[in-house]
């Protein structure tokens, strides 16, 4: 295929990919990079190898935008004001963004954690299989599934993330200071009488105890520990993990309710923690 050829090709799904890519970002801007930095991609590359050069955009522009979601989020930073108008000058594809698009739906999509949000936006908004998202977004089909079903419910919720995620941020935030701190009665006010800790057989591996029961057990397993641990969202849920060189290699994951700590499962399987969105 001559370059030409590729060219023409490539601006035959222009629009597409930059209502795609606007659908993720919300940015305008952000969408147009994305689309040039996936032409820049297909000029790199051998086009006649391409079977389906439109499904192969939607995964280059889908594997971008996800870069730039948790670039973004990594730098703390506030998404750019939606101005669809920006998106496309095509009449056809305003349209379908007036109805399907309008400034709401993107206000819930920045509730979404990055991987959530692409799974989502390539599903449910343009049909792609699963099969076929994740390997972008690095997870399991049934993985994705989840991460789909997952954004799928605060979509339909209105996109208010649990009421409550901010009091289970500062349960998590105080759990931390309090086991680096060895505080052992403030770890105790924090769990519940049955608080259990579980740690997977890297967890074991690398020391771990396999289990613990009660909330006594679970503040002796960590009071004056934890000192090199980081707080974060695990799947848009308070955690947190510990990291060497930037590497996750173990990440504590707290399940909450009524205000205790119910469980805290330690992950040290890189399989595992590669299939969980960490910001």
């Amino acid at each position: 295929m001559t370059r030409d050829r590729v060219a023409e090709e490539f601006e035959r799904h222009r629009a597409r990919l930059r209502t795609v890519a606007y659908r993720m970002l919300g940015s305008a801007t952000e969408a147009d990079d994305a689309v040039q930095e996936a032409w820049l991609r297909l000029s790199r590359s051998d086009a006649s190898q391409v079977e389906n050069l439109g499904g192969w955009l939607t995964t280059v522009v889908g594997r971008v935008c996800l870069d730039m979601l948790r670039s973004r989020r990594s730098r703390r930073e506030e998404p750019l004001e939606p101005d669809i108008r920006a998106v496309t000058a095509n009449p056809e594809h305003e349209a379908v963004l007036a109805d399907s698009l309008g400034i709401a739906l993107l206000v819930v999509l920045e509730a979404l954690t990055p991987a959530e949000r692409v799974a989502f936006v390539l599903h449910d908004l343009f049909a792609m299989p699963f099969e076929e998202i994740a390997p972008i977004v690095g997870r399991s089909e049934v993985a994705t599934r989840q991460l789909a079903s997952r954004a799928r419910r605060r979509v339909q919720g209105g996109g208010v993330v649990d009421a409550d995620l901010a009091r289970r941020r500062e349960i998590v935030d105080a759990f931390l200071a309090a086991s680096r701190g060895g505080d052992f009665e403030a770890l105790l006010t924090l769990l519940d009488p049955d608080a259990l800790v579980r740690a997977d057989d890297a967890a074991v591996l690398m020391g771990a105890g396999r289990e613990a029961r009660g909330a006594r057990a679970v503040a002796e397993t960590f009071a004056g520990r934890a000192r090199v641990a980081q707080t974060a969202l695990i799947d848009g849920e308070p955690g947190l993990v510990w990291a060497q060189a930037g590497t996750p290699r173990v990440v504590f994951s707290f399940t909450i309710k009524a205000g205790k700590i119910l469980a805290i499962d330690l992950i040290a399987d890189q399989e595992r923690i590669r299939e969980l969105d960490l910001a």
